[in-house]
């Protein structure tokens, strides 16, 4: 059965409404159509339903909101460094909304706009975006669609996207992870495993200095599995000069998925699969400033190299006219139990 209810309104009147996504595996999801937003996600877990991510009261508060919780990101996930990149001789100049950089998309980016629903079933609902010529300093036209699907015990995000003239484009979505369903319990004593060899190391303003750095014996090998309490290294110069993790981990050409992460607490476990080269991963100490009292969540963000426009030995993040994009990001969930071995939440993983 379908399920569209009135989420609130913006301060311009603009009305925002919630899709409900209900799945035999028991896993339900709600969508907004304004960002794309995911605004609720419910899985099974040892003790019965788990919200996976954390969430906000209403739209105004997901229009405010500086921590991008649930958001599509675009066009471009990420910082570009001096809000400023050259693409086929010409300079563009981009919105500054991080300092003097520019981070997912700009002022309002994909994450605060209004989007057009073209579909709408109980498993699926497919959203789509015209960003025209010129939004937050980007050149050419852009039609983006998003389709959230639930098969199984996924949920699964696909992006497409067409344009009319040469732009740099880096999808991403933002949820913030605790598979424990408890704010109580910190995020960070998830177990999180990233098939990752290497990092970009970042400047004072997180932005990559151009290089790829190993991740063996520091803080950021998430190879073999641990919690990231276990990981994180407070002598760390990179994690000083961030106030934590947020970084861009650069994924193995060979792999099975992009990361997996399992709650001892809850039970629950989560698998993402995703083509693309990195893996942004933020640790979410930002919220205590931003929203106080929500507690954290890890932001597991599928995607390619930030200030990849600025940086040549970077992966190619530029769409051009003629070719489809097309970005798939699954999220496979689990319940192996509680205070399991890594094998078995592998395993179950695996099955699902």
């Amino acid at each position: 059965m379908e399920k569209i209810w009135r989420f609130g309104h913006l301060d311009d009147g603009r009305a925002v409404h919630a899709y409900r996504l209900q799945g035999e595996a028991g896993v339900a999801a709600d969508i907004l159509d304004l960002g794309g937003v995911l605004a609720r996600l419910v899985v099974p877990g040892a003790g019965g339903p788990v919200d996976a991510i954390l969430r906000l009261a209403d739209a105004r508060a997901y229009f405010a909101d500086p921590a991008y919780l649930g958001i599509l990101v675009g066009r471009y996930g990420n910082r570009i460094g001096g809000a400023r990149f050259s693409l086929d001789g010409r300079a563009y100049t981009l919105a500054a909304n991080e300092g003097r950089n520019h981070l997912h998309g700009g002022m309002l980016g994909f994450g605060r706009r209004l989007w057009e629903v073209i579909e709408y079933r109980p498993d699926m609902l497919v959203l789509q975006y015209h960003s025209p010529d010129g939004e937050e300093g980007y050149p050419g036209n852009l039609d983006v669609r998003a389709t959230y699907r639930l098969e199984g015990a996924s949920l699964v995000l696909d992006f497409e996207a067409r344009c009319d003239a040469a732009t740099p484009f880096n999808p991403t979505h933002h949820p913030y992870f605790n598979l424990a369903g408890d704010p109580a319990v910190p995020a960070s004593a998830q177990v999180l495993q990233v098939p990752a060899d290497g990092y970009l190391p970042v400047d004072a303003e997180l932005i990559p200095n151009g290089a790829v750095a190993g991740v063996a014996g520091t803080a950021f090998d998430f190879r073999s599995a641990r919690t990231l309490d276990a990981a994180f290294d407070p002598a760390d110069p990179q994690l000083q000069a961030c106030g934590g993790y947020d970084h861009c981990l650069v994924l193995e050409s060979a792999r099975d998925c992009a990361a997996m992460l399992y709650s001892p607490h809850s039970g629950v476990a989560m698998r993402i699969d995703c083509d693309a080269p990195g893996l942004q991963l933020y640790g979410g100490h930002g919220l205590d400033r931003q929203h106080p009292g929500l507690g954290r969540g890890v932001c597991l963000e599928p995607q390619g190299f930030p200030d990849a426009p600025n940086q040549p030995a970077f992966p190619d993040a530029i769409l051009r006219p003629g070719t489809a994009f097309r970005r798939r990001i699954g999220y496979r969930f689990a319940m192996p139990g509680r205070d399991r071995g890594w094998d078995a939440v592998a395993a179950a993983l695996q099955r699902n």
